[in-house]
């Protein structure tokens, strides 16, 4: 997996967004084991609970083409922010039961990227398992 490959494919993603109401645009693209990439933007809907962001995005559009948690090898999420952006609660209770806990998320803006993983994300997390 190329991150830097991955996190400029985020940057593309990122062109797609509509983001009317808080002009914050965010891409997300995934690496696949297979070499494919599945990229995502957020959306904004002025029902502010319809919007989804742009991991969710690219994760679920991973999983509609077939793919599965043990199929996705990286996730790079970017936004022209200072500090950097990370995921919302929502986007880490969905990553953390669709993604390996210790899978790479590269998170970036134009000035440096970092990388991290769902488990550090999200502490103590909520999944299938926990039930």
């Amino acid at each position: 997996m190329d991150q830097e490959k991955l996190i400029e494919l985020a940057w593309l993603a990122r062109e797609n967004a509509y983001a009317p109401y808080s002009h914050f645009k965010v891409g997300a693209c995934v690496a696949l084991k297979d070499g494919n990439y599945v990229q995502g933007c957020n959306i904004e809907n002025a029902a502010y609970g319809s919007t989804m962001c742009a991991e969710r995005n690219a994760v679920f559009g991973a999983y509609c083409k077939g793919y599965r948690k043990e199929d996705i090898v990286a996730l790079a999420i970017v936004a022209d922010c200072t500090p950097i952006a990370s995921p919302c609660g929502a986007c880490r209770q969905v990553l953390s039961e669709l993604v390996a806990l210790d899978m790479p998320i590269f998170l970036a803006n134009k000035e440096k990227a970092e990388k991290h993983t769902i488990g550090e994300l999200l502490p103590m997390v909520f999944i299938g398992e926990s039930l």
